[in-house]
């Protein structure tokens, strides 16, 4: 009788823990709900701690045209500077891009070419394949959304829908509609989407696995889609580091490359 007795005690241990570990551990009703202005603040607060970043990982770029898959580093100091390295098998340099606000660098490591001048958005494009502003792609790398032109206005649409914020904002003068999702526990953006006036998606954005850096939640993977162009640009870091002292960037074309002024 002591033996099933023990038994059935077990099991109903073993249930316990299970049932345990299905339960979310800290559910919505346990976590603060801020108000749509409060969010705000703290969104836009956490995206300007990060001041300077490093990072290594894998880099997708897609288009009508083709595929590129390669491995990447990459270096940027907010609010101007980002430097990418692209490697090849063996971790071999294939180029080097240094991109400031207002000039770019990009250095062809196999045929010891630098192509250098001002920055533009058809250079931007050229780049980095994706039609996007250089602060778009700056914090596109760093898994951040700026939100600066939402600080001191109400949202369209607020809401909460267990583990999500939902943030709506319509632009009464182009009618693009913009829509923020939240985690909650962590106040990691997990999408963001732009919609066009005829209601199709022209932007679409998502964050995943998040880890905290700096007290502040961050994407190991990241991806970008330009819908209307057809581009789309997929991150996946291995490491992250961010704040460093140091974090700079320090590049230089060889004395002996050719330099084509772009």
């Amino acid at each position: 009788m002591k033996k099933y007795s023990l038994i059935l005690l077990l099991s109903i241990y073993l249930i316990i823990l299970f049932i345990s570990g299905c339960v979310p551990s800290k559910p919505t009703e346990e976590v603060e709900i801020l108000p749509a202005e409060r969010l705000v603040n703290k969104l836009e607060a956490n995206r300007r701690r990060i001041k300077s970043f490093e990072g290594t990982g894998t880099l997708v770029v897609q288009s009508s045209n083709a595929e590129n898959k390669a491995s990447f580093e990459t270096s940027l100091i907010k609010p101007d500077s980002l430097y990418l390295t692209i490697l090849g098998a063996f971790g071999i340099q294939l180029a080097q891009t240094l991109v400031t606000t207002d000039n770019f660098i990009f250095y062809d490591d196999l045929h010891n070419t630098a192509y250098q001048g001002q920055l533009s958005e058809d250079v931007l494009k050229n780049i980095f394949k994706i039609d996007l502003p250089f602060s778009d792609i700056i914090d596109a790398f760093v898994g951040s959304v700026n939100l600066t032109k939402h600080l001191y206005k109400q949202p369209t649409k607020y809401s909460v829908e267990y583990d999500k914020y939902t943030l709506t904002y319509v632009d009464s003068t182009t009618n693009f509609t913009s829509i923020y999702k939240i985690d909650i526990r962590s106040l990691g953006i997990t999408s963001f989407q732009v919609i066009d006036p005829n209601g199709d998606i022209a932007l679409d954005c998502k964050y995943s696995d998040f880890d905290y850096i700096e007290n502040v939640a961050v994407p190991y993977t990241i991806d970008v889609q330009n819908v209307k162009e057809g581009q789309s640009v997929s991150i996946k870091y291995k490491k992250i580091r961010a704040n460093a002292a140091d974090i700079s960037i320090d590049f230089k074309v060889p004395d002996d490359a050719t330099i084509i002024k772009w």
